[in-house]
């Protein structure tokens, strides 16, 4: 059967943002990556250096994350293109909503999406309130290519009042499972 020229490309792209999948080694480094929630935690004597990332907001604006050491952050990596992302985006929005601001900051890196217009309609659609990052071209994402798979949408990490990726979850995940990574990194000394 011959395919058009779009169905594998659209195949390969449904298939990178599955909510479930496996890790699928390639020559060097980890490849597709699905992800199912799968959740790790790094202990602080593990943790690389902080974390410099900055960039345009969606909507206008500019975010640098060094700027503010000594807050938690909670990334988020999602587009406006990836059903999980749109599964998930509730449940950031509730997390947001169920930690204390003070100390905390969520933040998203919106990827892969050509319009601003995508991102911004997205935010509203799920009355997110929390600033997202603009990413078209993946090149932020790469800023944590040891730690997360380049394809791993959704994916969400938890940086340390340090700035060092202490949690990671690939794949969609919950509020109960935001809420409590944030406030088990946010309790650390």
């Amino acid at each position: 059967m011959k395919w058009p020229g779009s169905v594998p490309a659209l195949l390969l792209l449904l298939s990178a943002c599955s909510a479930t999948g496996t890790v699928a080694p390639t020559s060097g480094d980890a490849g597709f990556v699905g992800g199912a929630g799968a959740v790790t935690i790094i202990p602080p004597g593990k943790r690389g250096a902080p974390v410099s990332l900055s960039g345009p907001l969606v909507g206008g604006g500019d975010y640098d994350v060094s700027a503010h050491r000594g807050t938690v952050f909670l990334l988020n990596v999602w587009g406006s293109w990836c059903a999980p992302c749109r599964r998930e985006a509730p449940e950031l929005e509730k997390a947001w909503n169920d930690v204390p601001h003070d100390g905390v900051q969520f933040l998203g890196i919106n990827t892969r999406d050509d319009a601003d217009a995508s991102a911004v309609a997205f935010e509203r659609r799920f009355d997110v309130t929390y600033p997202s990052l603009r990413d078209p071209d993946g090149h932020l994402q790469l800023t944590f290519r040891s730690t997360l798979p380049p394809r791993a949408i959704p994916s969400t990490l938890i940086l340390d009042k340090q700035g060092r990726v202490a949690a990671r979850i690939l794949g969609g995940s919950d509020q109960r499972t935001f809420t409590q990574l944030v406030q088990q990194i946010r309790a650390e000394v």
